[in-house]
């Protein structure tokens, strides 16, 4: 027995005296760690610096029951539960008795508010007890963010956000996203917590160890008058139509800064919200809004002119095996290139195209590639589309790719994507990369500033681009988007209506689906914004033509940005020379100073002209006009001398 109790003093004292530090560390790790704090993300903001996504605090309120000394919790009990009665409401015995019984249970982290503002943090933190704070009083305060969007739901999906699952993925749509690990995240701070057992940490004290830092703002080149606009106009055509999904997105053509983009679905339930950012990130066959690129490849190489004959037949019209149609019953017959794009006959520019680069196709190919068409445009958003323009050797290159392709099959293009192409016409041939930022910010210090980008210089020749231009502004006067014509407003632009899901052909015939669309620019001659509205899958039953269902999404916008946001044209010099005013000025500068005392003749003068003429004689006289306009007569005659304080009656018309 000697033996064994000095065996277990040695092993006491090894354990104190030996391995005392590492225990002591071991039992510390344990009990208590750092953990990280959020920081505040950074806001989003709209070019006008209306606030679209921001990160608001919240804070839950505990309390350990036992930290206080007795006599002090004793003292200050009946307060707090008086202050908590008229906080929350319910009696203040009702809060005397739950904070004895916290403490009986010996409760170290009992709930007192939940997920509260930061006024009301600040209110709690004043009530009695708990004002003596973490130490004196056993105060627990614990901050979360919570990202919130003060528009709502519009553009909500372009705003994005960045979130981590469980499993460590991360995930990070639109502008919050892409932004989100370099400019809006912040960095952590460290905050000490002890562990009280049953897996809960109390901080040991109610300040951070260290401080985390908040993330800088983005100033994005959303204008909010412009997103509302685009946002109910396309909602508003999608319910009428009963469409699967749209997109529709607003361009500033000078600068490439996207001004407007709202991408809609429909729910089971028949409502519409922001479920994918398919303005950006969804590739499909463009349809007929391509064909503008194709007469436009054949019109640089010098292949055709405007007004060069196409032979549309009757309708329909063989290529390789393949029937190609056009929507007008009966055809066209043989009608000018120009017209072709006008009434967009696919038979039209399946001929041009087939006829001119069937023996070259890399030719109208390396054209395309020139333009960057088989590039995505490296836009900051995360998700891009790719495009997908096949060449001979590619699976889905055949003899009828070429003529297809004429009419925007057999390719794919993302919205976005076909807009740039779009905007460069509307901007003398200079396309640039589509932007979504204009800088970063911490404060009123900028961190980066985001400069328009050109990718390419000039698409093609001005002789090119003024034919081109001519033909779009006719689509909407005379060709496939004459509905959307208005006299007293210019746009131009090119419908696209595109079958979609018609793999198997036999039952897309028993269940139509269609792509509508409309990409253009506006007004017609001095372009301010290009803007493409897609629509997917309306339903047949209402109409599914370009010009029905994307057109008027395109034309209501239009309208509407320069009725409530009207375009302000800055005068560059105010001295102009008016030859009618100057030979005015003259005749009021010689009767001026030749008539002192005398009456001038001041008939067929303007009222006003002859009133300040009178009035500035060296007889004060007084001047009553009757009418007003031109001075029809003078009731004194001319070259009559005038008396101090006669009246001189002017009748004008």
């Amino acid at each position: 027995m000697f033996v064994f109790v000095l065996a277990v003093v040695f092993k006491l004292c090894s354990i104190q005296f030996v391995q005392g530090d590492q225990y002591r560390e071991l039992a510390e790790k344990r009990t208590v760690r750092d953990f990280d704090i959020e920081p505040n993300r950074g806001n989003v903001y709209s070019a006008d610096g209306s606030l679209l996504a921001t990160s608001i605090p919240k804070y839950d309120i505990r309390i350990d029951a036992i930290q206080a000394k007795k006599a002090t919790f004793e003292k200050h009990l009946d307060a707090l539960a008086d202050s908590l009665s008229l906080y929350k409401g319910k009696p203040k015995s009702y809060y005397k008795n739950i904070l004895r019984k916290a403490r009986k249970n010996r409760n170290r982290y009992f709930l007192l508010a939940r997920n509260i503002s930061y006024s009301d943090y600040l209110r709690m933190r004043s009530f009695p007890l708990l004002n003596l704070g973490a130490i004196k009083g056993g105060l627990i305060v614990e901050q979360t963010t919570r990202r919130e969007h003060p528009m709502g739901e519009i553009a909500a999906r372009t705003i994005g956000y960045e979130r981590i699952d469980d499993n460590g993925d991360v995930y990070r749509p639109g502008i919050d996203g892409a932004f989100g690990e370099k400019y809006l995240r912040g960095k952590m701070g460290k905050r000490l917590k002890q562990k009280i057992g049953n897996g809960q940490w109390k901080p040991i004290a109610d300040f951070d160890q260290v401080e985390p830092q908040d993330g800088y703002d983005v100033y994005t080149t959303i204008d909010v008058n412009v997103q509302d606009i685009a946002h109910h106009s396309l909602l508003g055509q999608l319910e009428k139509y009963e469409a699967e999904h749209g997109c529709v997105v607003v361009m500033d053509v000078k600068t490439g800064e996207i001004r407007a983009i709202s991408n809609l679905a429909r729910t089971s339930k028949g409502t519409y919200y922001e479920k994918l950012n398919y303005a950006v990130g969804e590739s499909h066959e463009p349809g007929s809004t391509f064909k503008v690129m194709a007469l436009m490849a054949a019109l640089e190489d010098r292949v055709i002119d405007t007004s060069t004959i196409v032979d549309t037949k009757k309708g329909t019209k063989y290529f390789y095996g393949r029937t190609i149609s056009d929507s007008h019953r009966g055809g066209y017959g043989e009608i000018s290139a120009a017209r072709a794009l006008e009434v967009s006959s696919n038979i039209g520019l399946a001929t041009i195209v087939d006829d001119h680069y069937s023996k070259k196709p890399e030719k109208f190919l390396d054209r395309l590639t020139e333009w960057r068409l088989d590039q995505p445009l490296g836009v900051s958003i995360i998700g891009e589309g790719k495009p997908d323009i096949p060449r001979p050797g590619a699976v889905n290159w055949s003899r009828n790719a070429l003529p297809s392709m004429a009419y925007g099959y057999n390719l794919t293009m993302t919205p976005l994507q076909t807009l740039a192409f779009y905007n460069a016409i509307a901007n003398d041939g200079e396309l640039i990369k589509p932007r979504f930022i204009r800088s970063v910010k911490s404060f009123d210090k900028d961190i980066e500033v985001f400069e328009k980008e050109v990718l390419v210089d000039k698409i093609c020749s001005d002789k090119t681009l003024g034919e081109v231009k001519d033909m779009l502004k006719n689509i909407v006067i005379r060709g496939t988007g004459q509905r959307m014509y208005s006299e007293t407003f210019s746009m131009a632009g090119k419908t696209g209506t595109a079958r979609t899901d018609y793999a198997n052909y036999e039952e897309w015939k028993e269940d139509k689906k269609y792509i509508s669309s409309f990409a253009g620019y506006f007004p017609a001659d001095n372009p301010k914004y290009s803007c493409i509205v897609v629509i997917h899958k309306p339903s047949t039953k209402v109409g599914y033509y370009g010009a029905d269902v994307s057109g008027p999404v395109f034309k209501r916008i239009a309208q509407k940005i320069y009725t409530d946001t009207p375009v302000i044209d800055e005068v560059e010099d105010l001295v102009f020379d008016n030859n009618n005013v100057d030979a005015d000025y003259d005749v009021y500068f010689d009767y001026a100073n030749k008539y002192k005392v005398l009456m001038p003749s001041v008939v067929g003068m303007p009222a006003m002209d002859a009133i300040a003429l009178l009035e500035n004689l060296q007889v004060d006289v007084k001047v009553k006009l009757k009418g007003s306009g031109t001075v029809k007569s003078q009731s004194i005659s001319k070259h009559q001398k005038l008396k101090a304080n006669q009246t001189i009656v002017l009748e004008a018309s």
